[in-house]
């Protein structure tokens, strides 16, 4: 956390947005994120990274091939079809979501921690960053470019459940309740302090149920983690490594074991 996070402040929070573009969900959740966003907030930039809603960056047909054989078939049917319906919805992008909320857009040639692309955010003047579905990890010469630090929104209850698709994993491991947190980013996977955190039943939602639910819930959390830090009001909830859980990208046998439990991808 940021030393001069206890500061409130007179004039709207200047946030850079730092996200991927996204075809399934993102450009709806970004939709609703502006419309509840207060005077307070002042996003001015976005940097859009290359779009990995599944995991780490690849290249598309090695990310193909991976998601076919984890997957199956119907799996990448459905997703297939849905990614070539959004190419249609061009104003439901993220970057059309953007631009008609009169964000900049800011697209990166290089990692976002290399010096070009540091200069690129640092220009923008951030108090704070907003790291939403980001596909890097995040060194600290970024983390040091906001004077109010950088918040991550987690789609699980941190300290569980760290790292990647926490949307299958709380599933596959037939949880009734799962939540959002949104935390101070450091080095580490998940691992920053947490400011704000929000818990719901998943009942008989799918996956597709849950990572739509879980992002609403997860922008009114980014939306009250904003006002905490504009008002200066940055007390957080540990993070404590002692409790925490990690998983990865799941294999054909996760997959299979998630099905056996009866949960569903859509």
């Amino acid at each position: 956390m940021p030393e001069n996070s206890q500061t409130s402040r007179t004039r709207p929070l200047r946030a850079v947005i730092i996200t991927q573009d996204d075809p399934f969900f993102l450009g709806d959740s970004f939709k609703y994120l502006f419309s509840k966003l207060s005077d307070n907030i002042n996003v001015t930039s976005c940097v859009l990274l290359s779009v990995s809603p599944f995991g780490k960056k690849e290249s598309f047909f090695k990310k193909l091939q991976k998601t076919y054989n984890v997957f199956g078939f119907w799996f990448c049917l459905h997703y297939g079809a849905h990614f070539v319906i959004s190419k249609f919805r061009i104003n439901w992008t993220v970057a059309a979501v953007m631009r008609r909320n009169g964000v900049e857009i800011l697209r990166l040639s290089r990692s976002i921690n290399h010096p070009d692309s540091l200069e690129a955010i640092r220009s923008r003047s951030p108090d704070v960053l907003v790291s939403i579905a980001g596909n890097e990890i995040f060194k600290q010469p970024l983390l040091d470019i906001a004077p109010y630090g950088c918040i991550n929104l987690h789609s699980a209850l941190l300290p569980k459940y760290r790292g990647l698709m926490p949307s299958f994993w709380v599933l596959r491991h037939e949880e009734e309740e799962t939540g959002v947190s949104v935390f101070f980013v450091n080095e580490g996977i998940d691992t920053g302090p947490i400011l704000v955190q929000k818990r719901f039943k998943i009942g008989e939602m799918s996956q597709r149920d849950l990572i739509r639910y879980s992002k609403i819930i997860g922008m009114d959390a980014i939306c009250e983690a904003l006002e905490k830090i504009h008002a200066g009001e940055t007390e957080t909830l540990p993070n404590d490594d002692g409790e925490a859980t990690y998983f990865s990208f799941p294999t054909r046998k996760d997959v299979d074991q998630f099905r056996r439990s009866g949960a569903r991808f859509f």
